[in-house]
């Protein structure tokens, strides 16, 4: 089974919300997840980014795959220099 981390959108129409999901590659984007990681709201000013970073470092070890917006966000938020450390460091 692939895994993937990826956004959920949530909110109203023009009005996006997103929550950063654990979830097999084969689900739908809103479809069943495993796990809920964050959020990330691109609305405000400036945007609201909240990941769970011990959950995060947990799926990345365990081979879990981040989309590319995941994967921008959390490089913004030092989540991957952590993990490859962390990688690096065994």
């Amino acid at each position: 089974m692939a895994v993937k981390i990826r956004l959920k959108r949530m909110g109203a129409k023009k009005r996006p919300f997103y929550r950063v999901v654990v979830a097999d590659s084969r689900s739908p984007r809103d479809g069943r997840i495993i796990d809920q990681i964050g959020t990330y709201n691109p609305v405000a000013q400036p945007a609201e980014v909240s990941i769970n970073e011990e959950k995060a470092l947990k799926w990345l070890s365990d081979g879990a795959q981040p989309s590319d917006t995941v994967r921008n966000l959390f490089s913004k938020q030092g989540i991957l220099e952590k993990f490859h450390n962390q990688r690096n460091s065994k």
